[in-house]
């Protein structure tokens, strides 16, 4: 099977940067979400992603425009999915509302169609079956895209191993790096290992220990990083860091993901709300002062 066609469903931070990379790669790509505003708010997200390419990688803009304009932002399922040889799912990291996306596009897709959902923490196997076509369900988990080339590809018990080399030469033709998952993992690898970090320092915070920035200074300083923990909760999002955080039993997770609710609550959602832990374009641990 040739990928041609790809649709992406959810057209917030992350699926907004797979569906450009995704176009910028030659692919017909159809972007779905079941808000128009999100939808006009992604193609703005593009363009100012096709504006920094251009300052920092040579990529010229009207090419990078005219990748956007071939791209069909729908709030129209039907139309989303029309000849879609591969969709990727990127919708709130929930399990109910994944099963009602899954249920419902699994009876509209094309029967050709690979489901592959870029869930950051859950698993696979908890929406194969409600999609009605296990064996062509897997997860292809993007990470930045643009800076953060990595994309895990991991298998449920029931997917097609001919899928997974499929999936690899994808992943490649994205200019990503393809990792696989052996077997299903909360968190995968990347973010197994992000999760540890990320909850140590939350440990730090809510037992008052040290400050946001005193905390981010630290990591920073010594292994030489843009930004620390919390910087990088921003650039995640406070409310998808809080749907991984609140389902984590220990009383640790627990008291941080009460934290990051309060935030949430607030509006402040991180990068793509304006303000988290930080308020942004300009986040204070990016001033040259910061780490001094």
């Amino acid at each position: 099977m040739k990928i041609k066609n790809v649709c992406i469903l959810g057209a917030g931070t992350l699926g907004s940067r797979v569906a450009l990379q995704a176009a910028l790669s030659g692919y017909k790509v159809r972007i779905y979400d079941i808000n128009p505003t999100a939808l006009e708010n992604s193609k703005k997200t593009m363009a100012k992603i096709i504006d920094q390419l251009a300052k920092g990688t040579g990529l010229e803009e009207s090419a990078g425009m005219n990748a956007i304009d071939g791209i069909v932002f729908t709030d129209n399922a039907t139309n989303a999915v029309m000849d879609a040889d591969l969709i990727n799912e990127s919708v709130l990291e929930d399990i109910q509302v994944k099963n009602q996306v899954w249920e419902m596009f699994g009876q509209i897709a094309p029967e050709k169609t690979i489901f592959t959902t870029n869930t950051s923490f859950l698993l696979p196997s908890m929406f194969a079956e409600i999609s009605g076509r296990p064996a062509k369900f897997c997860a292809l988990h993007f990470h930045d895209v643009f800076y953060s080339k990595v994309v895990d590809i991991m298998p449920h018990p029931g997917t097609d191993p001919d899928l997974v080399p499929l999936l690899e030469e994808f992943g490649r033709s994205l200019e990503q790096v393809p990792v696989t998952v052996k077997k299903e993992n909360h968190g995968y690898i990347f973010n197994s290992m992000l999760m540890a970090f990320i909850g140590a320092a939350g440990k730090l915070l809510t037992k008052e220990i040290a400050s946001i920035e005193d905390i981010d200074k630290s990591w920073m300083v010594n292994f030489h990083m843009p930004m620390g923990p919390f910087g990088i909760l921003d650039s995640i999002g406070l409310d998808t860091a809080w749907h991984v955080t609140k389902s984590q039993p220990d009383a640790a997770s627990q008291k941080f993901a009460a934290l990051l609710k309060t935030y949430i609550e607030a509006g402040k959602l991180g990068e793509k709300s304006g303000e988290g832990f930080y308020k942004y374009p300009k986040p204070e641990y990016r001033n040259s002062g910061f780490i001094s």
